[in-house]
């Protein structure tokens, strides 16, 4: 499954600022089990808006990471809070509904 979020940076704070700390709280996230990696995206045209994708195995696997995190990714979420503003996009399925432009006459 994917968890997906906005990230809307706060005026003068910028994407490598924010990067840096979503960097060290991914390290210590994607050491949860069912962890299969994140991805941080910048808006084309738009410096202020970053797009951050998370890939899990099961939604189940990151509701219990959510549920139990570590002091040292709170801490390292709150260091953020006075700087950008979140938007959650969502959570949607990997393998389980997928369309793919190659062959639409398939749906897994």
């Amino acid at each position: 499954m994917y968890f997906i979020f906005k990230v809307h940076l706060k005026r003068g704070y910028k994407a490598d600022q924010y990067a840096a700390a979503w960097i060290r709280a991914s390290q210590l996230i994607q050491q949860a089990p069912g962890a299969r990696g994140t991805r941080l995206h910048r808006k084309i045209g738009d410096e202020t808006t970053l797009l951050a994708i998370a890939s899990w195995a099961t939604k189940t696997q990151r509701d219990a990471m959510e549920a139990s995190a570590a002091a040292e990714i709170e801490a390292i979420i709150l260091t953020q809070q006075e700087f950008v503003e979140i938007e959650v996009v969502g959570e949607f399925e990997d393998a389980a509904w997928r369309v793919d432009p190659d062959s639409p006459a398939e749906l897994y």
